[in-house]
């Protein structure tokens, strides 16, 4: 089982923006992949962050979703509108494997 975590830096007076938007876009890949995506928010640490998390059976499932939604114009319109929501640069990716 494969796991992908994404976080973003929420960019000064856009909470409400970003979080309107982190859920939009989770539901997006939801109905597109029928994958389900989690939104989060941090409780300790840097409290003006948003995740997303969601599993994969392997790599290449996880690859193939990707290359579905970076091929989606409707999903690139959308990360294109709520890009002023994030800070330039914050976006963290990483990728885990179940044991």
């Amino acid at each position: 089982m494969i796991s992908f975590y994404r976080s973003a830096g929420i960019a000064q007076g856009k909470t409400v923006s970003a979080l309107t938007f982190a859920r939009e876009i989770a539901a997006y890949i939801k109905d597109k992949t029928r994958n389900e995506i989690t939104v989060a928010v941090p409780i300790g640490g840097n409290p003006n962050r948003v995740g997303w998390s969601v599993r994969y059976e392997n790599l290449a499932a996880l690859e193939a979703q990707q290359t579905l939604l970076l091929a989606d114009p409707k999903y690139m319109e959308l990360v294109a509108k709520g890009a002023e929501n994030f800070i330039a640069g914050s976006i963290h990716d990483e990728i885990w494997r179940s044991l």
